[in-house]
């Protein structure tokens, strides 16, 4: 099969007014980005309509190449539409980070990709760098502040905002800025997040309309005073100039898929150490017009899954209609125990042994309210004996399993699922896994059993003071934004499978009280990633005539 590049060169793009008549949505309110992206000025639009219905894609645990949730999400959109429906799938922007990191790009893959591929993995149009440019601007006022009288007494030793950059980069993950004296700033630790993780982007994508952003970003913390009391980014005076430097990229984009059908790409966090899905704008402008809006929650069910639930859909007030988990025969094998070079081998004891991860998964979406369509990513090594032990194995689940196809075929790989998602339509809230008149300690341990499913929750001494902090100004009604590994149930990511009674180890827990939500750190996880040995940087390129070498 072609690379992924080739097959989206090939593809012939209509241009993005045609696109947004198939939506429903009036040219007019496009915003175009050349001929084939656009933003759509939905502050024109009364997204409180509601037409369509939300159908979630989520994932088991993942091998580290991924298993295609974002590919899954595209062909089931295509498919949807084929039917004679009006669809369009919702996803998160691609983070520089990975797509030269380990993972590559994220527009999905051969036959099921949006489109301009090359576009949306690069810069897209821009909303990374404004949500960049927005969080360090706060940066940069916050040590103006302490420059000129620290007026608001800030103790340097509780800074908690955080600069970011959109790229992984481990050496910016704890470092010393300020070179002193007159002219060369403060002398002060400080450490940059990864964009995907930053709070902006978690409010940029959390927040209803303009005014609710700016509100949002007032709220958030910046640290504490000498006297412990909280200072905040309205205190410093910065929540309107960064609400100007996101006034486009709070717009969502419009492209199209590679069978030209709708797409509304915008916001990026990630789900291991964010909280995982596209914007709630977004959301309320794909409902607005579409009969169903098919949209991904990074990593697995314990992660992006969770927390569509217990964050996004808590706070949007948006029902869910129904729920798929994505699975693969080599993540089922590699849970298994198979090793990652024996991975295209047929062995069925090992998807046996694997099986109880998927199964997991789909336990923890029932405990949601819903009952999960499995929807197999095919690939060409996958036996036939595999296939049909896995339907077995997943109707003894009460779960059909459905093989799709569609990243050989596209659409038409995709019609039995889309077929099986429509069967099973039942829209409804979610049963969450904690109530918000907990206190923090116990969500944390309640989450951590009934998803995770681990026997104990050890707390440092400094997240138990963390913990006391946030209760003490107020914040003990949030919900929680578990950082955690996306490879295990588990903090530790070489425990595959489906641990259970394990002591997971929580070392802090930082606070995001613009977007509303604490953030428990899981294990050794990091919100700046690392680049691999050999980064897909290697093996990306240009030639000559200007075209892009390497990417998928």
């Amino acid at each position: 099969m072609k690379p992924d590049i080739d097959i989206a060169r090939e593809a012939k793009l209509e241009p993005i007014d045609s696109i947004a008549e198939k939506l429903g949505l009036c040219p007019d309110l496009l915003l175009p980005f050349g001929c084939s992206k656009a933003k759509i000025a939905v502050d024109q639009l009364d997204l409180s309509k509601k037409k369509g219905k939300i159908i979630l894609v989520t994932a088991m645990s993942p091998t580290p190449a991924g298993e295609g949730k974002t590919t899954m999400a595209i062909g089931l959109s295509m498919a949807l539409c084929k039917l004679g429906h009006n669809a369009v799938v919702g996803l998160r922007e691609p983070s520089l980070g990975p797509v030269f990191g380990i993972k590559g790009g994220a527009a999905g893959g051969g036959h099921s990709q949006v489109l301009p591929m090359e576009d949306i993995n690069l810069h897209f149009t821009g909303d990374l760098h404004a949500i960049t440019s927005a969080n360090n601007l706060l940066s940069a006022l916050i040590n103006n502040s302490m420059h000129y009288g620290n007026q608001f007494n800030l103790d340097t030793r509780r800074i908690y905002w955080s600069r970011v950059l959109d790229m992984n980069d481990r050496s910016l993950r704890q470092i010393v800025v300020g070179l002193g004296g007159r002219d060369g700033g403060m002398v002060d630790e400080d450490n940059f997040d990864i964009t995907a993780a930053s709070e902006v982007m978690a409010i940029l994508c959390l927040c209803k309309n303009p005014g609710e952003l700016k509100e949002m970003l007032g709220k958030a913390l910046v640290g504490l005073s000498v006297e412990k009391k909280p200072v905040y980014c309205s205190d410093i005076k910065a929540a309107g100039s960064m609400a100007v430097l996101l006034k486009d990229a709070i717009k969502p984009n419009l492209v199209q898929t590679i069978e030209n059908t709708p797409a509304i790409i915008h916001g990026g966090p990630f789900a291991n150490i964010a909280h995982g899905t596209s914007s709630m704008i977004a959301a309320r402008t794909g409902l607005h017009f579409a009969d169903y809006y098919v949209t991904e929650a990074g990593f697995g069910s314990d992660l992006g899954g969770e927390k569509f639930f217990d964050i996004f859909a808590r706070k949007s007030e948006l029902p869910v209609a129904a729920v798929v988990i994505v699975a693969t025969i080599k993540a089922l094998k590699y849970h298994g125990g198979v090793g990652k070079k024996k991975l295209t081998t047929e062995n069925v004891p090992a998807l046996e042994a694997g099986f109880v991860n998927l199964q997991r998964h789909i336990e923890n979406i029932k405990s949601f309210g819903w009952q999960p369509v499995v929807a197999l990513n095919v690939f060409g090594t996958d036996t036939d004996a595999e296939i049909t032990r896995l339907k077995e194995l997943c109707a003894s689940h009460g779960s059909e399993c459905v093989p799709a196809p569609i990243h050989a075929s596209g659409s038409e790989g995709g019609m039995d699922l889309a077929k099986a998602v429509l069967s099973g339509i039942d829209e409804k809230e979610p049963k969450f896994a904690y109530p918000l008149d907990m206190g923090l300690k116990e969500k944390v341990e309640t989450l951590a059993a009934k998803i995770y499913r681990a026997g104990s929750v050890v707390f440092s001494p400094f997240a138990k003071r963390q913990m006391e902090k946030w209760e003490e100004i107020g914040y003990a009604h949030l919900p929680i934004c578990v950082a955690k590994t996306q490879y295990s149930f588990s903090d530790n990511p070489k425990l595959l499978g489906a641990p259970d009674g394990f002591e997971m180890h929580i070392s802090e827990v930082k606070i995001s009280t613009g977007a509303g939500f604490v953030i428990p750190i899981a294990g050794e996880i990091t919100r700046m990633p690392g680049l691999p040995r050999h980064p897909s940087a290697e093996f990306i390129d240009i030639d000559d005539n200007g075209n892009i070498i390497g990417l998928s």
